[in-house]
C-alpha cells in the first residue's frame, strides 16, 4: 500500500515544477518600479520599488511563494536573488526554501556572499 504524501511534500513538488531549470532564466528588473498581477500580490502591496531594500524583499517573497514559472522569470532577477538569497532564505518557508537550494549550488548557504 501507498503511503499519502506529506503536505510538505505536496508544496515542494509544486515549487519544484515551478522553478526554472537555470538561474540564468530569471531575467526581472534590477531597477526600478515593479507592479505585480492580482494572482501573485492578492493582499496588501502590488508596486515594490526594487531600489528600496525591505519592498524588493517583500516583492521577491511573494513571487516565490505564489508564482508560476512565467512569473519567476519575469519578475525576479538572478542577480537580485543570488545577493538577497543569504536573508531571504530565512524569511521564506523551509520548502520553497529547500526546494531552491537543492537545485541551485550557489544558493546554499556558504555559497554566497550577503546583500
Amino acid at each position: 500500500m501507498a503511503s499519502t504524501p506529506s503536505m510538505s511534500d505536496v508544496r515542494r513538488n509544486r515549487f519544484a515544477r515551478r522553478r526554472p531549470a537555470d538561474l540564468a532564466e530569471l531575467e526581472g528588473p534590477l531597477h526600478g518600479s515593479v507592479s505585480l498581477p492580482l494572482h501573485l500580490a492578492w493582499s496588501g502591496l502590488t508596486e515594490f520599488d526594487l531600489d528600496q531594500p525591505r519592498l524588493r524583499m517583500s516583492c521577491y517573497r511573494i513571487v516565490l511563494a505564489e508564482g508560476m514559472h512565467e512569473d519567476l522569470v519575469r519578475y525576479l532577477n538572478r542577480d537580485l536573488l543570488t545577493s538577497m538569497w543569504p536573508v531571504l532564505r530565512t524569511l521564506i518557508s523551509r520548502d520553497i526554501r529547500e526546494v531552491w537550494e537543492s537545485a541551485f549550488t550557489e544558493l546554499r548557504p556558504g555559497n554566497q556572499t550577503a546583500a
